[in-house]
């Protein structure tokens, strides 16, 4: 059997180890934290006031293309000076954002679906994949838009989940 002196002592040692616990936990949120507030504050098109989003969301959504060839020849190259580019870039930049902070975990995927959900999946799956395979296959760039798929393959599982419930 343990004394009272042993016992308030483990008890004692029990409560700064529980302290301890909570407190490398809160500084691993603190840090997950300051992670993501440098992103949002490195990226500017985070920053973007949201009618200037909304708007090229908008210009976006509207473009009329089969593919990426199509895209070229009715908008001309991606990194042309138009309107329509300049509408991709952002809405694009936008997304790859929101799927780096997705994939570091620095945002709860039920978060981004409640936000964007099926919305997205249909930007992409419509406008923005034919685009990104194109300039991808151009450009001789894989890993562009890696973000912002991520994001959509993270969205269709979401959307694959709500329709089973």
């Amino acid at each position: 059997m343990l004394d009272i002196q042993s016992a308030s002592a483990i008890v004692a040692a029990l409560g700064v180890l529980g302290g301890v616990i909570l407190t490398v936990q809160e500084l691993r949120h603190l840090h997950k934290q300051r992670h993501t507030d440098l992103l949002v504050r490195l990226a500017p098109w985070l920053n973007i006031p949201s009618s200037e989003l909304l708007q090229a969301y908008v210009k976006v959504i509207n473009l009329e293309f089969k593919d990426y060839d199509d895209f070229v020849k009715k908008y001309g190259q991606p990194l042309a000076e138009r309107p329509e580019q300049m509408a991709m870039m952002t809405v694009g930049n936008y997304f790859e954002a929101i799927g780096t902070l997705l994939e570091r975990k620095l945002l709860d995927v039920d978060l981004a679906w409640d936000y964007w959900g099926e919305t997205f999946v249909t930007l992409w799956q419509e406008k923005y994949q034919p685009y990104v395979e194109g300039v991808r296959k151009e450009f001789n760039q894989p890993e562009f838009a890696y973000h912002s798929e991520y994001l959509f393959d993270e969205m269709q599982k979401r959307q694959q989940l709500v329709k089973t419930q």
